[in-house]
This record gives C-alpha cells, sequence and structure tokens, in this order.
C-alpha cells in the first residue's frame, strides 16, 4: 500500500502542477480557463504540493485570498493524510 500511495503523491502533484500552469498559459492567451473548483479539487485529492509550487513559479492566482489560505490548508491535510497512510 505505501508503494501505491507514493506513486499516487508524485502523480497527482505533477497533475496540479501541470494543470495550474496550463490555466496561467491558458490565462495569458486570454483562453477558457480551468475552473478553480477543478483546481481545489486536485490540491483535496492529494495535488496540494503541485498546485501550490505552480502557484508561486508562475505567479499564479497568488492575489486571491481562496487560495493564499486554502491551498495552505489543503496542503497541511494532505500532509496528515499521507502521513497517517504511511506510519
Amino acid at each position: 500500500m505505501q508503494t501505491g500511495l507514493i506513486l499516487w503523491f508524485i502523480f497527482i502533484n505533477v497533475v496540479g502542477y501541470l494543470v495550474m500552469s496550463d490555466d496561467k498559459r491558458r490565462a495569458q492567451q486570454r483562453r477558457d480557463r480551468t475552473p478553480e473548483r477543478t483546481l481545489f479539487l486536485l490540491a483535496f485529492i492529494g495535488g496540494a504540493l503541485g498546485v501550490w509550487v505552480a502557484m508561486y513559479r508562475k505567479r499564479h492566482k497568488t492575489k486571491h485570498p481562496s487560495f493564499t489560505i486554502g491551498i495552505p490548508l489543503l496542503l497541511f491535510l494532505n500532509a496528515v493524510m499521507y502521513g497517517y497512510f504511511l506510519q
């Protein structure tokens, strides 16, 4: 189970990073965007680290309180959950 959880952690965080990066690119090109709900869902199901890293590396959504507060809270929740299941 630990190997599967580690693979999930890597996979979902890469997906979170790529989706957040793609949303930034789409914003710059004034195209259809990824719904914020989707970004939060990715963070909630384990990809908060990837979303958080992309948020600051790409400077995307850093002025939205829902993201500057919500994503770190979900990151903390993810850390607690991963820690619990990896014991």
